[in-house]
């Protein structure tokens, strides 16, 4: 009981404080349930209890829930967006069979190890996307951005930014992270190693980005860990986009010999 109100206390007030409080948050959407399943033993035999798990079932529901809705899409430009964590010694004809089934315009390969570009060169990524920088392949002609591991491209609608990320769940991190510009729609893609619950992620949202998969109702919809005998329970994989822009589609699905799974995104620029 004690855990569940110090869960959505810390949820709600964002005091996220030690490696442990920082996990628990990942696990915000099942703590919920748990608290509603724990209202319902306690409501005849201790209320009391049961009033406590009902407040924390009531406060992290309504953080929860507003991700399996939908908002509706706009007109404009398309711009189909894929991350993947390549981290490891993974099969890169598994990867470009991939960029083949999604056909995106940008692909970031987060993580990419020592000698990945090679292996996915030979495995024929340039066909598909003939453009890189470290980290990103696209359609569309890159420029590298200094400092970060992002890129400018020229899309029909416009200069758009796009950058690879694996920043990590600390306190922080999205101060390192290129806030939304007036310039040009920016778009972050990759392992973020935070969920929506993520004090840090929060603040991210808050600068002006929105996310992919919760604009469109599916924001509850875990990337890792993929391919063990446990299911994916954790979103921490993202494509996270200019709040301005509208999403059409998002697809997160499993990617044979990899442990995260791929986000795709279809957004309209």
């Amino acid at each position: 009981m004690f855990l569940l109100a110090v869960v959505a206390f810390v949820r709600l007030t964002g005091l996220e404080a030690g490696p442990l409080l920082t996990r628990l948050m990942a696990l915000t959407p099942y703590v919920s349930v748990l608290a509603a399943l724990v209202a319902a033993l306690l409501f005849a035999r201790n209320r009391p209890a049961a009033l406590v798990a009902l407040v924390a079932c009531v406060t992290l529901a309504g953080v929860v829930v507003p991700r399996t809705f939908a908002e509706s899409a706009g007109e404009g430009e398309p711009l189909r967006v894929l991350t993947l964590n390549v981290a490891g010694r993974q099969d890169p004809r598994v990867v470009v069979e991939l960029v083949r089934r999604f056909r995106p315009h940008v692909f970031s390969a987060v993580g990419l190890p020592a000698g990945g570009t090679e292996g996915l060169r030979q495995a024929g990524i340039e066909q598909q996307l003939p453009y890189t920088v470290p980290g990103l392949y696209s359609t569309y002609r890159l420029r590298a951005l200094d400092g970060v591991q992002g890129a400018r491209l020229e899309a029909p609608s416009g200069p758009i930014e796009v950058f690879s990320v694996r920043p990590g769940p600390k306190s922080g991190w999205h101060g390192v992270l290129p806030p939304p510009s007036p310039e040009a729609i920016r778009v972050l893609a990759g392992d973020f190693g935070a969920s929506l619950d993520h004090r840090a992620f929060r603040q991210l949202l808050k600068s002006g980005y929105a996310d992919a998969a919760a604009r469109v109702g599916k924001g509850l919809v875990p990337t890792w860990p993929s391919g063990r005998r446990v299911p994916p329970f954790v979103t921490v994989d993202h494509v996270v986009a200019d709040a301005r822009v509208e999403v059409r589609q998002v697809e997160v699905v499993d990617v044979p010999g990899f442990e995260h799974r791929a986000v795709y995104a279809e957004l309209a620029t």
